[in-house]
C-alpha cells in the first residue's frame, strides 16, 4: 500500500523501511532532511577499479563516501545493515549502455561479482540551506526538488569509462547567492561549492524547463540558476562508455543514510 510523502517517517531507517516495502517509489526530496543522501552506482568487480579511478579524477561530480564488497549488498558505514538492492525508491538498469529498466527492487539483477559504490549527494545540505534561511522555491514545490541537466563539460576519463558531467540546480535569490556558496562549500563530499552559476547556455544547457528524468523547479523573478556537479553524472557515462552492466539510482531517487548532515560538513 503506498503512502503520502507526509507520512513517511522522518527517521532514515523507518524510511528506507517503506521504501523495501513498496511503500514509495518517488522522489526523496523533502524526506529525512538534515540527513545524509547519497548516490548509488553498482558494476562488476572487473570495472570497479575503473570507476573508482573515474570517482577518484572526478571528486566534483562523484565523490565516494563508500564501497561495498564484492557480491555484498550491505551498507556498513553510511548506515546499519542497509540493502542496496531493495532500500531505495528506485533504480536503473543499464545493460550495455542502454537503459532497460527502471524497477524498485534489484534483487534479481544481484550477482555475486557487483560492487556497490555510494557517494555523496546535494539533498545532504538541503538542511543547512534552509537553516541557513535561504529562500527557496523548490522546497516549496512538493516533491520536485532541484532540476537536473546533462551539461556539455567533459569529465576526465578512466580506463574505459568517459562521459559529460551532470549537474542539478536551483533557482536562488540573487541577494542569496554568495551566502548559498558559503554554505554549500561547507560539503566538500556532496558536490560543494557550485560549479556554475547564472547563463545555463555557457555550460551548454539551452532551455532549463526541458531537464532530463524529473520535473524542474520554477524560477521566478529575481532568482538566479545556480548549478552543482551532481551524483547523476554515471548514468551519463554508461550511456557513452557502454559498460556490460551497470546498475544505479534512478535521479531524485537517492539513497538516505543513517548519519547527520551536519557530520559531513567539513567546517
Amino acid at each position: 500500500m503506498t503512502i503520502t510523502r507526509a507520512e513517511i517517517p522522518p527517521i532514515p531507517a523507518e524510511a528506507r523501511a517503506v521504501f523495501r516495502a513498496g511503500g514509495w517509489t518517488q522522489r526523496t526530496s523533502g524526506i529525512c532532511v538534515g540527513f545524509t543522501f547519497a548516490n548509488l552506482c553498482i558494476v562488476p568487480r572487473d570495472l570497479a577499479y575503473d570507476f573508482l579511478l573515474y570517482c577518484q579524477r572526478n571528486p566534483r561530480p562523484c565523490p565516494v563516501l563508500e564501497v561495498l564488497e564484492p557480491g555484498d549488498p550491505i551498507v556498513r558505514q553510511l548506515a546499519d545493515g542497509a540493502d542496496i538492492r531493495t532500500d531505495l525508491p528506485r533504480y536503473r538498469v543499464f545493460i550495455d549502455g542502454e537503459p532497460v529498466d527502471e524497477p524498485t527492487d534489484i534483487t534479481r539483477y544481484w550477482r555475486d561479482d557487483l560492487v556497490g559504490f555510494l557517494f555523496g549527494c546535494s539533498a545532504t545540505f538541503e538542511g543547512a540551506l534552509e537553516r541557513a534561511g535561504i529562500p527557496a522555491s523548490w522546497r516549496a514545490e512538493a516533491g520536485r526538488g532541484s532540476g537536473v541537466y546533462v551539461t556539455d563539460i567533459p569529465t576526465v576519463p578512466a580506463g574505459r569509462l568517459h562521459g559529460p558531467m551532470v549537474v542539478s540546480m536551483r533557482p536562488i535569490p540573487a541577494e542569496w547567492v554568495p551566502r548559498t556558496v558559503q554554505v554549500t562549500s561547507r560539503f566538500p563530499n556532496h558536490h560543494g561549492a557550485p560549479i556554475h552559476i547564472g547563463d545555463p547556455s555557457a555550460i551548454g544547457i539551452e532551455d532549463l524547463s526541458l531537464g532530463q528524468w524529473v520535473e524542474s523547479p520554477t524560477l521566478h523573478p529575481g532568482d538566479v540558476p545556480v548549478f552543482w556537479a551532481c551524483g547523476v553524472t554515471p548514468q551519463e557515462v554508461a550511456l557513452a562508455s557502454r559498460p556490460e552492466l551497470m546498475i544505479t539510482h534512478y535521479p531524485g531517487h537517492m539513497f538516505i543514510s543513517d548519519i547527520p548532515a551536519e557530520a559531513q560538513a567539513a567546517f
